[in-house]
């Protein structure tokens, strides 16, 4: 079996080369696994892949609380390896925990450390984790990248067990979807080991060490696309297996039976979701595991991608409940209750009969008869009131003499009362920043036909602020002429979302929506955006600005009725 480029790299490097990378951090392991996987590193050996094996300087020799730069201090050292450390420390100037991998200036891969993390650092996809700072200073080079303490490695993931199919569906999708856009920036990864992902507390998959990883151990590869690829197939695989689809052991994985070759993961574990399994199998191209296959392979993350998008939908499983305990009725001796026992009840011990019990006191009949009477005048009096209440009702409202009104509980002439339901002439879809200025126009309509079940949604986004790519989506409503605004009631589906209300009289739709007034804004499932006064207004934009977590795995709002009342 040929072994391929990035799969197949050193089998105990999991560790020296994650915290490396231009992301950094786990929650679970911190990088403390890392430090104690690192001394069996080797050389990669396809694919046009190397180690450098120049000569290197000795690490620096740093302690922990040195400070870089007077600003970053260094508290814990997770790796070190090759010419270069890793650290955790803390950004004193901004009060957080950050990751540092640090290297002499003279360092033969110096140079191209500090190009791919500046380069990375550029690309700005939040599916990646961020350099932060590439700093040559003195004698040192050091890189600075987010630290997530709430993230967990995928290594760990794998440990517990493989995935359902949801979750490697997830995995799949998230991990090709971001190599893709890397790769069309020209950045590759080559290092895209079990840990170099981390999923977050969302479950969201970030990628760490994009570039700097190989960087810094002086790697390189004829085919970047294919390599990425490559590995993208052997994570998958590990997810549905627990297996290293290789004969090695790697990662904390079994590797496969020696002299076997690749065998599919739904031959190497029952019950394995067949479609993703000839993904994987098509994303490791590189040892002809498609050759027999109908599918051609995928060596691309962008071809990866795209044979993912065209699978059907893997929903996630339905929820388990457990039962609560049955209820179990206690019984009390008489004279224990509240008194724990003289000596544990045996099952064989007779029970004895309880004593007649004494006779009542004149006192306590003297008190029952006493509350009797309490209760009974208590409850006459309060029969009277009601009558007499009941009474005076019927007077008021049969005398024509007499007008009832109901109270204003707040008499500010500004305040806008119960309306009528405003005709809405037109919707659109409302997405100016976007790149093609449209989110899902076809359904538009669905936000305000009245049908609850009927909806609207926007695209898919890997984080509920949108990305970070826009300040949000939204919809246009039309009231076809200048019209009182008093109330905007909106029903989502998926979960907590939310909204701002905007208005405005002009007679065209702004191009911004910074030409809108906002007026109102709130969060839920069911929203009722009410101005504080009267609002003229003949455009309406319902504006979402933080959506929730889909069963897909993204961020997406779906925006089920819009009602507007005068």
């Amino acid at each position: 079996m040929a072994e391929r480029s990035t799969a197949a790299v050193d089998v105990a490097d999991n560790s020296g080369d994650e915290p490396l990378t231009a992301k950094a951090d786990e929650a679970t392991t911190d990088g403390t696994a890392e430090a104690k996987e690192t001394a069996g590193e080797g050389p990669n050996d396809a694919d046009g892949e190397r180690d450098s094996s120049d000569a290197v300087p000795a690490t620096p020799d740093l302690h922990s609380g040195h400070k870089l730069a007077r600003r970053y201090r260094l508290e814990e050292c997770v790796t070190r390896l090759d010419g270069f450390s890793s650290w955790r420390a803390v950004d004193e100037k901004l009060r957080r925990a950050v990751g540092v991998h640090l290297l002499p200036a003279d360092h033969p891969r110096a140079r191209s450390v500090l190009a791919a993390a500046r380069s990375s650092a550029l690309l700005g996809d939040p599916r990646f984790v961020q350099v932060l700072d590439a700093v040559e200073e003195d004698d040192l080079v050091y890189v600075v990248h987010e630290w997530l303490p709430d993230a967990t490695e995928l290594t760990a993931l794998l440990a517990a067990g493989p995935m359902d199919a949801h979750d490697a569906y997830q995995l799949v999708s998230q991990i090709s979807q971001a190599m893709a856009a890397a790769h069309r920036e020209g950045l590759a990864h080559l290092r895209l080991t079990p840990g170099a992902v981390l999923r977050s507390s969302t479950g969201q998959y970030r990628i760490r060490g994009l570039a700097v990883n190989a960087a810094l151990r002086g790697i390189t590869a004829e085919r970047p696309l294919r390599t990425d690829t490559e590995a993208i197939g052997a994570l998958l695989y590990a997810a549905l297996t627990q297996r290293w689809p290789y004969e090695s052991d790697a990662y904390g994985l079994s590797g496969l039976p020696k002299g076997m070759g690749l065998i599919a993961p739904d031959q190497v574990r029952a019950g394995v979701h067949r479609g993703l399994s000839e993904l994987a199998m098509r994303a490791l191209a590189n040892d002809g595991a498609t050759a027999s296959r109908q599918e051609p392979p995928c060596t691309t993350p962008d071809e990866l991608a795209k044979a993912v998008a065209a699978m059907p939908r893997i929903l996630p499983p339905e929820p388990t409940f457990t039962a609560p305990p049955s209820y179990q009725r206690t019984t009390y001796q008489q004279g224990t209750y509240g008194r724990p026992s003289a000596r544990p009840a045996s099952a064989t011990q007779p029970v004895m009969a309880a004593p007649p019990a004494p006779l009542q006191s004149r006192t306590g009949k003297a008190l029952k008869w006493a509350v009797s009477a309490l209760l009974i005048a208590a409850l006459g009096l309060g029969s009277w009131q009601l009558a007499e209440t009941l009474l005076n009702h019927k007077n008021d409202s049969t005398d024509p003499g007499t007008t009832q009104t109901t109270p204003d509980v707040n008499n500010d002439k500004n305040t806008i009362k119960g309306g009528k339901p405003l005709t809405i002439a037109g919707a659109r879809d409302y997405d100016p920043l976007g790149v093609d200025g449209s989110e899902k126009p076809g359904s538009i309509k669905n936000a305000h036909d009245g049908d609850p079940n009927t909806f609207w949604n926007t695209d898919g986004y890997y984080s509920a602020d949108f990305g970070r790519l826009k300040e949000g989506v939204g919809v246009v409503l039309d009231l076809g002429k200048v019209q009182q605004v008093g109330s905007v009631d909106v029903s989502f589906l998926g979960g907590t979302t939310s909204v701002e209300l905007r208005t405005t009289k002009d007679p065209s739709v702004p191009a911004l929506p910074g030409g809108f007034t906002k007026i109102a804004e709130g969060s839920g499932t069911k929203v009722s955006l009410k101005p504080g006064k009267p609002v003229q207004a003949r455009y309406v934009l319902v504006w979402l600005t933080n959506l929730p977590l889909s069963d897909d795995g993204n961020y997406r709002g779906k925006v089920a009725d819009i009602k507007i009342t005068s």
